[in-house]
């Protein structure tokens, strides 16, 4: 091992991947696609290739079993996979889960977690085909690998955009992190007096797309109904201008993203400004919406105009021109990814 030491935060989670990956190279023919996209690629015949997507969810770090149901965990760690075989424009048909578990937790408190896992199986239509269970020194921590299908053809990677193609989001944005903010207030608010109830009232929505997002597989649907092939397409997980820049740099091309076309509920906007937030900021950095962002010829415009579940919030430009968020007053800025962050304290 080398004395020299480099803290992992100088990387940051993609850039440890690269860092850590790039010797490797693929030298099977069934690998048609390796690391660098919301799923890799591996060949089954002429026609269709499998998708294959894997996350782990961590506590403390990527939820906070204070209000986060266990049932609610486990659908969502399913929904959080099935979401990046939908990124590449696929169907999941199965998942495995792991875990590592400490023996604070009971059997019955496991039971409640695939009672989730199950739930979502069913709403999703794919079968839980294996796995591993561990005891863990300190907390709970879960892994699912997503497996899925699609036509050659049709999948959509990171790496397709066109200059002058459409930038489109599905949904609304900034909602899941809007609602984490009122969950960490209750939280704060029950630390310091346990005998007050949570005020949740009103929050209804917000918070179920922070507990209980769903992976958008109807918009899968509705683009094979449309005829529209994303030339590419990518899940925001880590904040719109995240995602927005992974395709970009995958893609070797620039973009606009219009402040004043980002899908913002009503709801999420007024409990932002409570919270002396800027919804827009929200929209744009929040991450944990599981929407999707993808990019459209400009042919295929007419097939989505007016299209509740989609919103055309930018186009793709040059490379050279850069990446710009244009906001309400016309000035350009350069786009930034300020959402998750892995391994900043």
């Amino acid at each position: 091992m080398s004395e020299q030491r480099t803290e992992l935060d100088n990387l940051g989670e993609f850039g440890l991947i690269d860092h850590l990956t790039k010797k490797f190279e693929s030298i099977q023919k069934t690998t048609e696609f390796a690391i660098g996209d919301d799923a890799a690629v591996l060949n089954i015949n002429d026609k269709e290739s499998q998708l294959i997507s894997t996350d782990m969810l961590i506590e403390g770090v990527h939820f906070n079993l204070m209000y986060m149901p266990l049932k609610h965990l486990g659908y969502k760690a399913v929904a959080v996979n099935v979401s990046d075989i939908c990124a590449m424009n696929g169907v999941a048909e199965q998942i495995t889960v792991s875990i590592a578990v400490s023996n604070r937790f009971p059997v019955e408190a496991l039971e409640e977690l695939y009672d989730g896992i199950h739930t979502a199986c069913r709403f999703y239509n794919v079968d839980l085909i294996g796995g591993d269970t561990s005891s863990s020194l300190s907390g709970l921590t879960i892994s699912i690998t997503a497996i899925g299908r699609a036509i050659k053809e049709d999948i959509a990677y990171r790496s397709g955009a066109q200059e002058h193609d459409l930038l489109v989001v599905t949904g609304d944005l900034g909602a899941a992190y809007v609602g984490l903010q009122v969950l960490e207030r209750e939280k704060e608010v029950y630390n310091a007096n346990p005998a007050i109830q949570p005020d949740l009232d009103g929050h209804d929505y917000i918070i179920e797309r922070q507990l209980k997002p769903e992976a958008r597989v109807d918009v899968i649907k509705f683009l094979k109904e449309l005829d529209v092939k994303p030339t590419s397409m990518i899940d925001i997980s880590d904040g719109l201008a995240s995602e927005v820049l992974h395709i970009c740099k995958s893609s070797k091309v620039g973009c606009h993203v219009y402040d004043e076309k980002l899908p913002i509920d009503t709801k999420t906007s007024m409990t932002a400004i409570e919270f002396n937030l800027d919804p827009h900021t929200c929209a744009m950095n929040g991450g944990e919406d599981y929407e999707l962002l993808f990019t459209v010829s400009q042919k295929d415009y007419d097939k989505i105009k007016g299209n509740p579940h989609m919103t055309v919030i930018g186009h793709i430009t040059d490379e050279k021109d850069g990446r710009y968020y244009i906001d309400k007053n016309g000035s350009a800025i350069e786009l930034t990814a300020q959402g998750w962050t892995h391994f900043n304290d």
